[in-house]
This record gives C-alpha cells, sequence and structure tokens, in this order.
C-alpha cells in the first residue's frame, strides 16, 4: 500500500431470529445460504434460543 493511502474498514451487517427447537440445522442452513454467519446463540427472554448472525455489507 502507498503512502497516504486509507484502508476502508470492514462494514458488517447484523441478523437477530429466533430458533426453532426442531429445525435450528435448518434455520441456519437457509440463513447460511444468504451468505449470514453464526455468531452466537443464546436463550432467549421468552424461551427458546436466539441466533444472532452477521455478513459483510
Amino acid at each position: 500500500m502507498s503512502e497516504g493511502q486509507e484502508i476502508e474498514p470492514q462494514r458488517w451487517e447484523y441478523f437477530v431470529t429466533p430458533l426453532l427447537l426442531h429445525n435450528e440445522a435448518q434455520i441456519l442452513n437457509n440463513w447460511g445460504g444468504q451468505g449470514w454467519e453464526l455468531v452466537q446463540i443464546i436463550a432467549g427472554p421468552a424461551g427458546g434460543n436466539v441466533a444472532y448472525m452477521k455478513r459483510k455489507a
């Protein structure tokens, strides 16, 4: 890289979705097929799990 040239920061978009307990893999595979990467799964406030996803913007 030449002097004075700035590096563009990586930009991400995020998505949060509930995971139905009987088909988590299918849900995650569907989102993964659209370019979403799983970041974390946590217990949801109303029960069940919630997936946090990201992909390059």
